[in-house]
């Protein structure tokens, strides 16, 4: 089951926080970088799926993959999968 909608405070904290890391692994800078859309995956913590404009101009979108631990383990939200080349009209499916 995945549930989501508009961006809730965690998927934009999510993003924000992980922003860094996908511009590390993909070797390029991303001025603008707002969650349009999310859906969310209960696992032994939380997949977040989050659409990301990266543009103002253009429909240029990222989908990413963040993994949440649970509360306990008091860790930072890990980017563990990206998708670039997407767009407006791009669905955001779990992958």
């Amino acid at each position: 089951i995945y549930c989501g909608g508009c961006c809730d405070p965690s998927s934009q904290r999510n993003q924000r926080r992980v922003k860094p890391q996908l511009e590390e692994k993909d070797k390029k800078t991303y001025p603008v970088f707002v969650a349009i859309k999310y859906k969310t995956q209960v696992v032994a913590g939380t997949n977040y799926f989050i659409k990301v404009s990266t543009h103002n101009s253009n429909d240029e979108r990222v989908h990413l993959r963040v993994f949440q631990s649970l509360p306990y383990q008091k860790e930072e939200p890990s980017l563990t999968r990206y998708e670039t080349g997407k767009t407006r009209d791009d669905p955001l499916e779990p992958f």
